[in-house]
C-alpha cells in the first residue's frame, strides 16, 4: 500500500509497554492543564499517563469531567471553564450546541426585475393597469410606512441644482474646447484633430463637474448654512421610542479576526457608554471559507462576549454558501431576522463608530420619517505607511468639501456607499433585493458595486437617500500602499461598468442616472485620457515627419496654415491646473480661516502637507490612469476579477511585486519618452509629467509602502489628521485593543488539539443526524487517512470537511491524545498555547 503524501510510516507501540517520549508527555501535561481539573486530580492522571499510558488517562480526564471517555460528553464543561456564560443547549440528539444567533423572524425579500427594454416596460405596464399587480410576502403592512407622494420641497431644490451645475459645465467645457481648437495648428479641421476635440471635452467636462462641486460645498461650509442638512432636523436631545430597534451588521469575509473583533469591540463598548445600548443588537455575518479563519471567529465572538457580557447582544452567524457575496449576506439576515428591527447599520470589516453616531443616525431617521438612508462620510485613520498617511490626510482635509459639494447637488437623492450607514429595513427588504444581470462574461452576473444600485432602488421606490456629511464619529481604514488601492479599484471598476447597464432601468430618477455615470466615469476617463495622450503624440509625429496639406479641401482657393502658439497651451495647461488643484487650496485655506488647522500640525504644516500631496497625486496620476486603463478594457473585453479582502494591515510592497505590477508601464515611460525625444526634444517637457511618473514607478510604489517614512514624516508633522493628534475614543479604545497579542493563530490546528478551541468547534459546528452506513465509513476512512499526514498537509477543503462533522473533529481530537504514535506535529498547537 502505497503511502500518502506528507505521510510516513509510524510503527505503533506495544500495548504491554506505554511510554511516551519527553515532548508528548509535555503536550498531555498542557492539555490536562487546561481542563476544568484541580491539581491534585491533574497529578493523579500524569500518574495514570505513566504507567498505562495516555489513552487512559485521556478516558479517565473524560470520565471525571462527564462521567464519559467521550470527548464529546464534557464539551459543556470545557466551554464553560473559560466561558461561563455561553449559550449552549442540548439539541434533539442530546449533542450540545453552541447558539449563536437569536431565534428566527422571517421575511420574504425577493427581486425584482430591472427591465431595461422599452417595449418590454410598456407590455408590463399594460398587462398591470389590466389584470392589476401581484402581491408578496414581505414584512406587516404596518412596518413599512409609506413615504410621501407629494414632492419634497428638497425635490425641486434639487432638480434646479443640477440644472445649474449641468449649464456650469457645459459651459466651461464648451469655453476649454474653444480654447482648445484655438490652440491645434489645424484648428479642429481634420479626423485627427476632432477625435482630439472630442475626447478633451469628455475629460474637461468630467475635471468641471469635481470643480463645482467642491466649489459648492467650500460655500456651503464656508457659510454654515445648509438649508437641507439632514444633520440639522433633529434636536441633540430628541427621543427615540424604546421599541426602535437597531441592528449593526458587519459582514466579513476571511479577514483578519484580531482587527475585526478589535473594531467592533471599541463600537460597542461606545455604544454602552452612551447609556443606548439596549436599543442596538450587533450582527457578525460571516462569508469565511478559510479554515483557520473560521475557528478563530468563533472564538473572538466567545471571547468578546464574555469580556463584555456581550451575549445577547452580540451574534455570529456564517453562511454554509457564499451567495451574491455581501449584498447576499445582508439579503440573508434581512430573510432571517431583518422584520425584528427598524433600522440597520452595516459596517465594513475595518469601520468604527462612535455610540453618539449610531443613535444620532437613529434620531434623524425618526425624525425623518421618508428617509431611507443616511450615510455619513468616514474619516481614514490608522495607517502608518507612507502612502496610507498621505491618503488619511488627503481625505481628512479635502474629503469635507467634496462630500458637502455632493450633498448641495444632490441632496436626498444622493450616494451610498455601503457602509457606516444606516437604513430603514422595512423599505430595504421590500424594495432593495438585487437579481442577476443577465448574460455572460464579468458584466453579467451578481451585482458587484451592489450599494449605488440599491440607493438607487431606494429612491425609485419614494424614499430618500441622503449623507450627512458633518456628522462625526464615523471612521474607516485606507488600503496601505499603491498596489493595495489599485487591486480594490479593479472590482470598483468593473461593478461600475456593470451598473451602467442599468442606467435606463424602469423607474429610476434622474439623479441617480447621473450616479452610474460618474461612477462610470470614474474609471473610463482613464482609458480616454490614455487614448488623448497617444493621439497628441501622434499629432506631433505628424507635424514632424509629414509635409503639411496646405490643400486638404476640393476647390481650395486659399492655404490652410498650421499654427503652433505655445503660449496658448500654456495658458489652457494653468486653467486645467487650476480646476484640478484650486479644490485642494480651497480646502486648506477654509481650514485655516475656521481655526481647525491646530489638528494638522498648524497652518505652516498644513500647508507644507498640501503642497507635499499634491506633488504626490499628480505623480501618482498616471500610474493610476495606466492600471485603470488596463482594468476598463479587460471588462469590456471579458476578462473577470477576483475579489479577496484587502490587507487591513501596513503591509509593505516586495520590489519583486513593484516590479512585475509597474514594469510595463516603466518600459511604456521609456520608450513614450524616447519617441518623443526623437521627434523634437523641446516636446519632451510636455510629456515628463506622464512619462516621468510611468518611469518612477516602481520605486515609487515600493518606497511609499514603507512605514518607517510614514512615521518620519509624523514625526515632522507631516501630513497630521485630527484622528491623530487629538483621537476620539472610540479610536483610542481600538489602539489599545490591537495592542493585546493576537491569540488566533493556527485556529484549524488549535481545535484539532486545544480541549477548549475543540469544544466551541464542535458546539458551534452542524452534525449530521442521519448517515448512511456507507457514507459513514468512508468518513472514517478519510479521517484515517488525515491522521496519517502531517496537519499543514491538509488541503483547506479538508479542514473544512473535518470543522464541518463535530463528531469526527471530537473524534479526531481523541484519537491525537489517546495514540502517542500519532505524529506529535498534531498536537503543536497546545504545547505552544500553554
Amino acid at each position: 500500500m502505497s503511502t500518502p503524501p506528507g505521510a510516513e510510516s509510524i510503527e505503533p507501540q506495544s500495548a504491554s509497554r506505554p511510554s511516551a517520549s519527553a515532548a508528548s508527555r509535555a503536550a498531555f501535561d498542557a492539555y490536562l492543564g487546561r481542563l476544568p481539573l484541580d491539581e491534585s486530580q491533574r497529578r493523579s492522571l500524569r500518574e495514570l499517563a505513566g504507567q498505562q499510558g495516555q489513552a487512559a488517562a485521556f478516558e479517565e480526564a473524560h470520565r471525571r469531567l462527564a462521567g464519559s471517555e467521550n470527548p464529546e460528553s464534557s464539551i459543556a464543561l470545557r466551554i464553560r471553564n473559560e466561558h461561563p456564560r455561553a449559550p449552549l443547549v442540548r439539541d434533539l440528539q442530546g449533542r450540545f450546541r453552541l447558539i449563536t444567533t437569536p431565534p428566527l423572524s422571517r421575511a420574504s425579500m425577493r427581486p425584482e426585475a430591472l427591465s431595461r427594454n422599452l417595449f418590454v416596460r410598456f407590455g408590463r405596464s399594460l398587462r398591470s393597469r389590466l389584470l392589476g399587480k401581484r402581491r408578496r410576502l414581505a414584512v406587516g403592512e404596518t412596518d413599512a410606512p409609506k413615504p410621501e407622494t407629494k414632492l419634497p420641497a428638497w425635490a425641486v431644490t434639487g432638480t434646479i441644482r443640477r440644472l445649474l451645475l449641468l449649464c456650469l459645465v457645459i459651459g466651461q467645457t464648451i469655453y476649454g474646447t474653444y480654447f482648445m481648437t484655438a490652440v491645434l495648428p489645424y484648428h479642429g479641421q481634420d479626423a485627427l484633430e476632432l477625435t482630439i476635440l472630442i475626447l478633451y471635452a469628455i475629460l474637461f467636462a468630467w475635471v468641471s463637474a469635481g470643480f463645482w462641486t467642491a466649489l459648492m460645498g467650500f460655500w456651503a461650509l464656508l457659510s454654515g448654512r445648509d438649508k437641507y442638512a439632514i444633520s440639522a432636523t433633529a434636536e441633540p436631545d430628541a427621543a427615540v421610542a424604546d421599541n426602535v430597534r437597531t441592528a449593526i451588521l458587519m459582514p466579513i469575509c476571511n479577514e483578519d479576526v484580531h482587527r475585526v473583533f478589535a473594531g467592533l469591540r471599541a463600537t460597542f463598548e461606545s455604544t454602552r457608554r452612551t447609556g443606548q445600548l439596549p436599543r442596538f443588537d450587533f450582527y457578525i455575518l460571516s462569508d469565511s471559507s478559510e479554515a483557520d479563519v473560521r475557528v478563530a471567529e468563533v472564538e473572538a465572538w466567545m471571547k468578546l462576549c464574555e469580556e463584555v457580557d456581550g451575549f445577547g447582544h452580540i451574534f455570529y452567524r456564517r453562511r454554509q454558501h457564499r451567495i451574491k457575496r455581501k449584498s447576499g449576506n445582508v439579503a440573508d439576515w434581512c430573510r432571517r431576522w431583518g422584520s425584528g428591527y427598524k433600522y440597520m447599520v452595516i459596517l465594513d470589516a475595518d469601520s468604527v463608530m462612535s455610540g453618539d453616531c449610531l443613535y444620532r443616525l437613529a434620531q434623524l431617521m425618526e425624525a425623518n420619517p421618508t428617509a431611507g438612508i443616511i450615510q455619513t462620510a468616514p474619516m481614514a485613520s490608522g495607517r502608518d505607511t507612507l502612502y496610507a498617511r498621505i491618503q488619511q490626510f488627503a481625505t481628512r482635509c479635502y474629503g469635507p468639501l467634496f462630500t458637502a459639494g455632493l450633498h448641495f447637488w444632490q441632496l436626498g437623492e444622493s450616494h451610498y456607499w455601503g457602509h457606516n450607514a444606516m437604513i430603514r429595513v422595512a423599505p430595504f427588504i421590500r424594495h432593495c433585493a438585487l437579481s442577476k444581470l443577465p448574460g455572460s462574461g464579468p458584466l453579467a452576473g451578481e451585482i458587484m458595486s451592489h450599494d449605488f444600485v440599491e440607493a438607487a432602488l431606494m429612491r425609485r421606490a419614494g424614499w430618500g437617500v441622503w449623507i450627512a456629511y458633518d456628522l462625526p464619529g464615523s471612521h474607516e481604514e485606507m488600503p496601505p500602499a499603491l498596489l493595495d488601492e489599485l487591486q480594490r479599484d479593479q472590482r470598483w471598476c468593473q461593478g461600475n461598468l456593470q451598473n451602467f447597464r442599468l442606467f435606463l432601468a424602469q423607474g429610476l430618477h434622474p439623479a441617480h442616472r447621473a450616479v452610474f455615470m460618474t461612477g462610470v466615469m470614474a474609471y473610463l476617463s482613464a482609458p480616454l485620457w490614455f487614448i488623448f495622450l497617444v493621439l497628441s503624440t501622434a499629432s506631433l509625429a505628424r507635424h514632424e515627419l509629414v509635409e503639411p496639406e496646405y490643400f486638404s479641401q476640393p476647390y481650395q482657393l486659399f492655404p490652410t496654415w498650421p499654427e503652433w502658439h505655445p503660449e496658448w497651451a500654456l495658458q489652457l495647461f494653468g486653467a486645467t491646473m487650476t480646476l484640478l488643484f484650486l479644490p485642494k487650496i480651497l480646502a486648506a485655506l477654509l481650514l485655516i480661516l475656521r481655526g481647525r488647522s491646530k489638528p494638522f500640525g498648524g497652518a505652516f504644516k498644513l500647508i507644507d502637507s498640501l503642497l507635499f500631496e499634491m506633488l504626490f497625486s499628480a505623480i501618482l496620476a498616471p500610474i493610476r490612469m495606466l492600471f485603470h486603463a488596463r482594468y476598463v478594457s479587460g471588462a469590456l473585453l471579458g476578462f473577470g476579477t477576483k475579489w479577496k479582502s484587502p490587507p487591513r494591515d501596513d503591509a509593505a510592497t516586495p520590489w519583486s511585486e513593484a516590479l512585475r505590477r509597474h514594469g510595463s508601464g516603466t518600459v511604456l515611460g521609456l520608450a513614450w519618452a524616447a519617441f518623443v525625444y526623437w521627434l523634437n526634444p523641446t516636446f519632451l517637457w510636455w510629456l515628463a509629467p506622464i512619462a516621468g511618473s510611468l518611469i518612477i514607478a516602481i520605486p515609487m510604489s515600493v518606497l511609499s509602502s514603507r512605514v518607517t517614512l510614514g512615521r518620519w514624516c509624523r514625526q515632522r508633522k507631516l501630513f497630521l489628521i485630527p484622528e491623530e493628534t487629538a483621537p476620539p475614543e472610540e479610536l483610542r479604545a481600538l489602539a489599545t485593543f490591537l495592542k493585546e497579542p493576537d491569540p488566533y493563530e493556527a485556529g484549524f490546528l488549535r481545535a484539532v488539539a486545544e480541549p477548549v478551541a475543540n469544544a466551541i468547534a464542535c458546539a458551534s459546528g452542524r452534525p449530521r443526524t442521519q448517515i448512511p452506513m456507507p457514507v459513514e465509513a468512508q468518513r472514517r476512512e478519510r479521517l484515517e487517512q488525515d491522521l496519517k499526514l502531517l496537519p499543514t498537509s491538509l488541503s483547506d477543503t479538508e479542514r473544512n470537511f473535518l470543522l464541518g462533522a463535530p463528531d469526527l473533529l471530537s473524534s479526531l481530537h481523541q484519537r491525537i491524545w489517546s495514540d502517542p504514535a500519532i505524529r506529535s506535529e498534531w498536537r503543536r498547537g497546545v504545547i505552544e498555547g500553554s
